[in-house]
């Protein structure tokens, strides 16, 4: 089935198909007199340019010296004219002498010199990039006929373990909070990949007879999946495995990711945590065998729900998601909003809401949420736009109503990294006090440099939420624009920032594989995931000085 030209007869042996051979050497052929016309094309440019930017320079030096700009140009045609003529051209002595005089001397010399030498020096290069680029042609051309004398294997022959080693392996893509749905043929090389594919179209061609298409399928699996992507191409050969908690069937891979994300710990000590932040080699090797557990939209049955969602790839988990009941009605999507229940520290429910940047459509639908949930702190951790819009501006300047909620915001301070607004909600004759925290200093598409004024929020958020515990308030609603990157970097450093003050240890891992259960894909990137543990070390240094002091 993996074979580029051959086929493989039930015993395995490969049999010869002189029709693609053929189209095969006449494919080499072409490629090899187009590269032969690129060299010479290449190479005629070196020359073109450089015997130009020496006429160039022969002009500039003569203009330096004081003549015109007609008259430096003349000596230039002159002096190419004496060089390039041979003696003969001049058969009467006396023709030669007017073209010997003043062309020797050291006004001469000097553009003569600054010449040969930037010829050399341009002449050298040409050669130079004319060498590499027929080591690089002569390099693909072995690499690919090296491919093409990979061996073929039939169907049988490949194991369910060797299927899952080439299918399961990580897109290179760079992406933080703008996520777009994409089907990622993932691969442990290149040669694996175009093996893959072309075992693939061989399949439908010549090999229909010995495999069943039915089982190859493209199937939504969302526990297996890397960042970037909420649908990976997987060849499903398995039937399906046991029943899970949510009445889903799983197959033994999902059944493998969801127990990795029940089951991954990695404690950490103070001395293991400051070695572990430094070795970024580890911690990405680490972060990308977590399962971001991404949902598969078929799981809502709710008509129009997309259109509350920013990114189309970005959905809340069923079991853990917030269900609007204030003021419901028959239609199933005044409930809706993307956004999830998350566990803090010790396992305790609903100690966190992570949730999408509010859109113009769904800035209702965040206020009823607070309401409903008795939040008293909002943590927002992005920009209003970074290349394009993150989040709508969804508070009022002074006073707005919001489906019968009454919002007022009372003052603003400004800090150097974020601003707190204190903000009155009212709803009948009851009202209630809101801290709305703007952290700004987070660069778009990357990380902080300096962990210390995030950590100082962390700090500061922790201080009022354990103030408003006492008055029986609700879930600290955090997000950004996608609510799974920066998000899930915050709560986690929370999370996290508790475990090492009261127990000394942390573990990162662990708090990672919760969040993602409660919502997919949070801490999206690597990046973010080191930049996590970065900012855990300097808070265990903190903590050891207060210890201390």
């Amino acid at each position: 089935m993996m074979g580029a030209l051959t086929q493989c007869s039930p015993q395995g042996e490969e049999v010869a198909n002189p029709e693609k051979s053929q189209n095969s050497l006449q494919l080499s052929q072409e490629n090899r007199w187009g590269w032969m016309k690129r060299v010479c094309l290449r190479a005629s440019y070196s020359v073109l340019l450089c015997v130009l930017s020496q006429i160039l320079v022969l002009w500039v030096v003569y203009l330096c010296q004081g003549y015109g700009v007609v008259a430096s140009g003349q000596k230039v045609l002159s002096l190419l004219q004496h060089l390039l003529m041979p003696a003969t051209a001049f058969p009467d002595t006396k023709d030669l002498l007017p073209l010997q005089q003043g062309f020797w001397d050291t006004e001469s010399c000097c553009p003569l010199l600054a010449t040969a030498i930037l010829g050399t020096v341009l002449t050298g290069s040409g050669i130079l990039y004319c060498l590499k680029t027929v080591i690089r042609q002569f390099s693909s051309e072995a690499r690919r006929q090296s491919m093409s004398r990979q061996p073929s294997f039939t169907y049988s022959e490949w194991s369910e373990e060797k299927m899952d080693e080439i299918i399961d392996a990580v897109p290179q893509d760079h992406e933080q909070d703008d996520i777009e749905g994409q089907v990622f043929l993932q691969s442990e090389s290149p040669e694996q990949v175009e093996s893959l594919v072309q075992g693939l179209e061989s399949s439908t061609d010549s090999a229909s007879e010995s495999v069943d298409q039915s089982t190859l399928a493209v199937k939504p699996v969302g526990l297996q999946e890397r960042r970037g992507s909420n649908v990976s191409l997987t060849l499903d050969m398995c039937t399906p495995g046991s029943e899970e908690a949510d009445g889903q069937v799983l197959s033994p891979r999902e059944q493998s990711a969801w127990e990795y994300l029940q089951t991954a710990s990695n404690l950490l000590t103070s001395e293991i945590l400051h070695e572990r932040a430094m070795d970024s080699f580890s911690l990405q090797r680490e972060f990308l065998e977590i399962p971001m557990n991404f949902v598969d939209p078929k799981e809502f049955d709710i008509p129009g729900f997309g259109l509350k969602n920013r990114y189309k790839t970005i959905l809340p988990n069923p079991h853990s998601r917030v269900c609007l009941t204030i003021n419901k009605t028959e239609d199933p999507l005044s409930s809706y909003i993307n956004a999830n229940y998350i566990r803090g520290y010790g396992g305790e429910e609903k100690v966190y809401i992570a949730t999408q940047g509010p859109t113009v459509n769904t800035v209702s639908d965040f206020w009823t949420m607070i309401w409903q949930e008795r939040s008293t702190i909002v943590v927002m951790i992005t920009n209003l736009e970074e290349k394009n819009e993150k989040c709508t501006v969804y508070w009022p300047e002074v006073k707005a109503n919001y489906q019968g909620i009454e919002v007022i915001v009372n003052s603003v301070q400004h800090a150097d990294d974020y601003s707190l607004r204190n903000i009155t909600l009212k709803d009948g004759s009851e009202e209630r006090h809101l801290k709305h925290y703007w952290y700004t200093s987070w660069p778009d598409q990357k990380t902080p440099d300096n962990a210390r004024p995030l950590l100082q929020l962390v700090q500061e958020v922790e201080e009022a939420r354990q103030q408003a515990k006492k008055d029986n308030s609700g879930p600290v609603i955090v997000h950004c624009s996608a609510g799974i990157g920066r998000t899930g970097c915050f709560i986690a450093t929370s999370i996290c920032y508790r475990e090492l003050k009261y127990a000394g240890v942390v573990d990162i891992l662990r708090t990672t594989c919760q969040l993602r259960i409660d919502r997919g894909g949070m801490i999206q990137t690597c990046e973010q995931y080191q930049f996590v543990h970065h900012a855990l070390s300097l808070c265990e240094r903190q903590l050891s000085q207060q210890a201390e002091e």
